[in-house]
C-alpha cells in the first residue's frame, strides 16, 4: 500500500470511529468527547474521565491505540486492522475498550 493510500484509509478509519461514537452519544446517555488533531483522535469518556487515544503511524503503516488496558498496534491485513501481537481486530477491540471505559455497552463497526 502506498503512503497516500494508507493516509486515506487511516483518515477514513478515524472518521468512522468518531462518527460511530457521536451517533451512539446522540442515541443514549453516553457522555463522550471526541477531538481530532491531524492523525490523532482523542476520545474522552466524560463521566469517568478516562481516555482512548488513536493515531495513525504512516512510517509503520499502523494504527496505534492507547487505552486503560494498554497500548496496541494494528496493521492492515486484507480488509481488517489486525493487532500485531494477538491478531485481534481493531473495531472489536475498541468496542471492548470503549465499553469498559464508558461503563456502557458500545459496538464500533468498520465503515470502510
Amino acid at each position: 500500500m502506498s503512503e497516500s493510500e494508507f493516509l486515506a484509509l487511516a483518515e477514513s478509519t478515524l472518521t468512522s470511529i468518531e462518527t460511530t461514537l457521536e451517533c451512539a452519544a446522540s442515541k443514549s446517555d453516553l457522555d463522550v468527547e471526541c477531538s481530532r488533531h491531524g492523525n490523532l483522535l482523542e476520545i474522552e469518556f466524560v463521566e469517568s474521565g478516562s481516555k482512548i487515544i488513536i493515531n495513525s503511524q504512516a512510517p509503520m503503516q499502523e494504527m496505534w491505540v492507547a487505552a486503560k488496558s494498554g497500548g496496541f498496534h494494528y496493521k492492515r491485513i486484507g480488509t481488517r486492522w489486525v493487532n500485531t501481537r494477538d491478531g485481534s481486530e481493531l473495531f472489536a477491540a475498541l468496542s471492548e475498550m470503549a465499553s469498559s471505559q464508558s461503563g456502557m455497552p458500545l459496538a464500533l463497526i468498520d465503515g470502510n
